[in-house]
């Protein structure tokens, strides 16, 4: 009897395969959604990436109310400190990663997830958790979250952070 790896390998099954790159190079842009991850956006920029850009929901303020007027045009810095316009960074990206420590409060996440909702732009959130944070505190920002992002992940700590912007080729 054959073996699969021997079958998989044969002339006969190689006609199926393809054989392009998995996928291509892709534009990514990290948001930091509060204080914790704001450090670590601002060290994370400092490696090399292939095309990622790193960012600060400069409003950990309270969204405004809904009857009022919002402009998106200064709700973004990039780590210099520059106010970006967070639709345009929106429509140039391929991913955008909301990253939010555990515990903390990320309402800003509906602006953000709304802005990739319309733009049909790809959305991860990526949150540092520690073993002392309270289970409760960490599903208000898990919940904050959720309905935003298609792919939720928690981080145990700072390096799996990198290690998973890596895997997504940023």
């Amino acid at each position: 009897m054959i073996s699969e790896s021997a079958r998989a390998t044969s002339a006969h099954e190689a006609r199926f395969r393809i054989n392009d790159a998995n996928s291509g190079r892709r534009t990514v842009k990290v948001m930091a959604l509060d204080v914790r991850s704001e450090t670590l956006v601002k060290r994370l920029a400092q490696d090399q990436w292939d095309d990622a850009s790193f960012f600060i929901a400069s409003a950990f303020i309270p969204l405004p109310p809904a009857s009022a007027r919002f402009s998106m045009g200064n709700w973004l810095t990039d780590v210099a400190g520059r106010s970006k316009n967070l639709v345009d960074e929106v429509s140039t990206a391929d991913l955008v990663v909301m990253l939010a420590g555990g515990g903390e409060d990320v309402l800003n996440a509906s602006v953000i997830g709304e802005a990739c909702s319309l733009r049909g732009v790809t959305t991860m959130g990526l949150v540092l958790a520690s073993p002392s944070s309270p289970d409760e505190a960490l599903s208000r920002t898990l919940g904050q979250l959720r309905p935003w992002t298609l792919m939720l992940v928690i981080a145990s700590a700072e390096d799996y952070v990198a290690d998973m912007l890596r895997a997504l080729r940023a």
